[in-house]
């Protein structure tokens, strides 16, 4: 097993992105389909809150038909759902079985059905003001992490977070002496992880585990519970869970949150998580991923109005207009999405060797 060749291969995938340009379709897809849709389902894997999502796309369909009629598309109606339970698998399968005619999905959940679907688009977020991979650098209110507005970038991280239990501060105070947490430490820890196709909450962080303890996975680990990242940060505030696995931004996303009372829910709608200090210093990093990139906006194969050059080419130019516009970037902030840029199929080959190098096929 070549764990450095595979994360090097990952790396510079993500160092890539952005570099390839030109259009998403397939050279297989046709010229054209029907210029009248009856309806088109749109679907985001529950990275977030459901009830959130739904609530900051409700203008997207509207802005969308007004933007393809441009183009030449009449489209009666665009319907956005969210997908069932935590695991990201389910909008996966529900785009590959044509159920789902455009998905948001995560690179590792896109490269994992990516034979019955296609990328168009990948996401822009700001950049972060740390990017280091000591997570010393991570931790406190000292070094509470902040967006750089203007900064684009397609790549983000994943961080490894011990929480406020006796095991979770353990793991930190370790890790804050400068001293290195064995595998024992981390295997008898309660970890909350998101699905497999997961690039921060499950791939990355595996693979992160594979460097540094001998090519031992989460699936090695003794104590996990898949789960989305809003209900594992409240099991972290609760102390039910040690370890939570998320993206690097993730604390940001649930700061007000986390001090707000259980009774109460903060400003955008999530359910207080009720503790007294910040999370910054009671959420605190142990590990750090490799770049990942960033999330797709991908088609289904199997709707031929869809999944042709005509379509996708007006679809992804719509959507970097709307993008641009204020109230696109009110919609896409759900996600941190700044923007969107075309892509190509072939810039998720490392993270299909990922995928392979995790789940051990």
């Amino acid at each position: 097993m070549n764990i450095k060749k595979v994360t090097v291969s990952l790396l510079a995938a993500a160092m890539l992105a952005g570099c390839g340009g030109g259009s998403a379709a397939a050279s297989s897809t046709a010229a054209s389909g029907s210029k009248d849709i009856d309806e088109i389902k749109m679907q985001f894997v529950p990275s977030r809150d459901a009830e959130t999502i739904l609530k900051q796309t409700t203008d997207l369909p509207q802005l969308l038909i007004d933007a393809m009629k441009e183009k030449g598309y009449n489209i009666g109606k665009i319907d956005i759902t969210v997908g069932a339970g935590s695991d990201y698998n389910v909008t996966g399968e529900a785009l590959a079985s044509g159920s789902v005619d455009i998905a948001w999905l995560p690179a590792g959940t896109y490269a994992q059905y990516s034979d019955e679907t296609q990328v168009v688009l990948t996401a822009t977020r700001d950049a972060l003001s740390n990017d280091s991979t000591d997570p010393t650098t991570w931790n406190g209110d000292a070094n509470k992490t902040t967006r750089v507005t203007g900064e684009p970038v397609t790549y983000y991280r994943g961080l490894i977070y011990a929480g406020p239990s006796e095991k979770g501060k353990a793991l930190a105070a370790k890790v804050a002496a400068g001293e290195k947490l064995t595998w024992d430490d981390l295997n008898n820890a309660s970890w909350a992880v998101a699905s497999t196709t997961s690039s921060s909450g499950y791939i990355f962080p595996s693979l992160w585990l594979m460097q540094n303890y001998d090519g031992k996975k989460i699936s090695d680990l003794s104590n996990t519970t898949q789960t989305n990242y809003p209900t594992a940060f409240a099991e972290a505030a609760a102390g039910s869970v040690d370890v939570v696995l998320c993206y690097a931004d993730g604390r940001m996303d649930y700061e007000q949150a986390w001090t707000t009372p259980t009774t109460e829910q903060d400003s955008t709608g999530i359910q207080g998580f009720g503790r007294s200090d910040s999370i910054w210093n009671e959420m605190s990093v142990i590990g750090v991923t490799d770049k990942i990139y960033n999330d797709t906006v991908a088609v289904t194969k199997a709707n031929p109005d869809i999944y042709n050059d005509d379509f996708i080419s007006a679809f992804q130019d719509a959507m970097m207009e709307i993008a641009g516009t204020d109230e696109g970037k009110k919609i896409f902030a759900v996600y941190s999405h700044t923007g969107y840029e075309k892509a190509n199929d072939s810039d998720y080959d490392s993270i299909r060797e990922g995928l392979k190098e995790v789940s051990g096929n």
